[in-house]
């Protein structure tokens, strides 16, 4: 079955086909890791992961590198401002690298709990800094590159098509507004190395030919990127904000640099929106992370959930309606699948499932292989559960399969073990001898008793059970 994505290079859907027959080069841009990674940012992983997933469950061998930005990217996602991680350093107290290492610790932490496959090679930019320094001497030796007083900066006018990958309208674009002029030739010029100031006390510089300094955010990306994967490859990802800026600014020093096409296959998730309409960001302070939902009971998952039941490229509406949907159809999901387990339900090959359980795995390929179609494969999933055709073996058999990509942890679902309070189980035992004893005036008593306290008592022949009220 062929795979579609919609590719942000050409603006279309496309079949997609590898550089290599059976294996795809993958880069997904990692976090900045100056603060905790926030719901709206682990979507953009959420994304990258059901892509890598799909292309894993069509067979492909997937070669997949993420980098984490601990040095060089300033406040304004642009040339201004302060470096991120230098500002959090100063705030904190704490060095730039013991910042680095407790945010990418806890990024992470998330993403596990989230299913996230991590990626084959991680690499952070404070330990490729000769790369990218290799990658600028390139730069600068094809005549891509000016110095200015504060830094080298790439000259975005001897790239014809710079402005091509984001449709950007140059003449329009305000100094200040996207790019700070100073002492640019072009408003849309971009740092490749960034010079210390005399003034300014960082603890994350190094020397370079052109002076003491720092990578520009950009540019790490691309040496790392051509590093371990090679000077074109198969899929580049990240969120629709890096299309005008970092990834333009990836492309024009990429291909200027080796002379070839950078990426064949671009793909860009959508924002997490708030009930105001605003996307999430730590600059907004409008924020929720996975410690935040956890307080309010709700499963990681159950978000991974709330993911998939829209489309990458749409924006997603974050709000109480929505989450509470998507936590009763996860809470339903578990149910079922352990309904199942119970019963000692099996898995089989798929080659042994019926015509109608075969028909049901197209449907979920046909869907999810469409431009990751998620909410078309939860859709296929729940008819399959309740299609009375289907035998019990079958459904379990489709559940795990769907889940390669899904990832919603149905293998590893197991019953939650909860803690009845002490003073709970003494009624329960109370009522239990009042049981034994044919004492059903006060049995039924202690029943109505834990009833009242949001308690259920299921009673068998041979013993009782208690359990909290759904």
């Amino acid at each position: 079955m062929t795979f579609k994505i919609y590719n942000t290079l050409s603006k279309k859907l496309e079949n997609f086909k590898p550089i290599e027959k059976g294996r795809v080069k993958m880069y997904v841009c990692g976090p900045t890791v100056y603060g905790r990674a926030h719901i709206g940012n682990l979507r953009a992983y959420i994304f990258a992961d059901i892509l890598r997933r799909t292309l894993e469950y069509a067979g492909y061998n997937v070669n997949h590198v993420m980098n984490i930005t601990d040095v060089g990217h300033l406040v304004s996602d642009a040339d201004f401002g302060e470096d991120k991680m230098q500002k959090a350093a100063k705030e904190s107290g704490q060095t730039s690298l013991q910042i680095a290492e407790k945010w990418t610790d806890l990024f992470f932490q998330d993403i596990d709990k989230l299913n996230i496959k991590r990626a084959n090679k991680i690499c952070k930019a404070t330990e490729h800094i000769k790369e990218q320094i290799d990658l600028i001497k390139k730069l600068e030796d094809k005549g891509y590159t000016y110095t200015t007083s504060d830094g080298v900066y790439f000259d975005t006018s001897k790239f014809s098509r710079y402005a091509d990958f984001a449709k950007l309208n140059i003449k329009g674009l305000r100094a200040g507004n996207r790019i700070s002029m100073r002492d640019k030739k072009n408003k849309t010029d971009f740092a490749l190395w960034k010079f210390s100031k005399e003034d300014e006390k960082r603890d994350l510089e190094w020397d370079s030919p052109w002076g003491k300094g720092f990578p520009g955010w950009h540019i790490e990306c691309s040496a790392m990127c051509i590093k371990y994967l090679g000077e074109t490859i198969d899929i580049h990802t990240g969120g629709v904000d890096h299309i005008p800026v970092h990834h333009t600014n990836e492309i024009a020093q990429s291909e200027c640099a080796t002379g070839k096409k950078f990426v064949n296959y671009w793909l860009h998730s959508e924002f997490l929106l708030m009930d105001s309409n605003k996307k999430m960001s730590k600059s907004l302070r409008n924020i929720i992370d996975l410690d935040i939902l956890g307080s309010q009971g709700i499963e990681p998952l159950a978000y991974r959930y709330l993911c998939l039941n829209s489309h990458y490229r749409k924006q997603l509406a974050y709000g109480k309606e929505v989450l509470e949907s998507a936590v009763n159809s996860y809470s339903k999901l578990k149910k079922y699948i352990l309904s199942l387990k119970d019963n000692g339900t099996k898995v089989i090959p798929l080659n042994k499932l019926g015509k109608s359980a075969k028909n049901y795995l197209q449907e979920f390929k046909k869907g999810i292989f469409n431009d990751l179609n998620t909410p078309q494969g939860l859709a296929t999933m729940w008819v399959m559960i309740k299609d009375d055709k289907l035998s019990q073996e079958e459904k379990y058999t489709l559940a795990i399969d769907f889940d390669n990509v899904l990832a919603l942890g149905i293998k590893g679902m197991k019953k939650e073990i909860i803690d009845i309070p002490n003073k709970i189980m003494d009624l329960f035992k109370r009522r239990n001898e009042a049981r034994l004893t044919k004492n059903w005036g006060e049995s039924d008593r202690l029943r109505d008793e834990l009833d009242s306290k949001g308690f259920i008592i299921s009673d068998t022949p041979k013993d009782s059970k208690i359990s909290y009220k759904d």
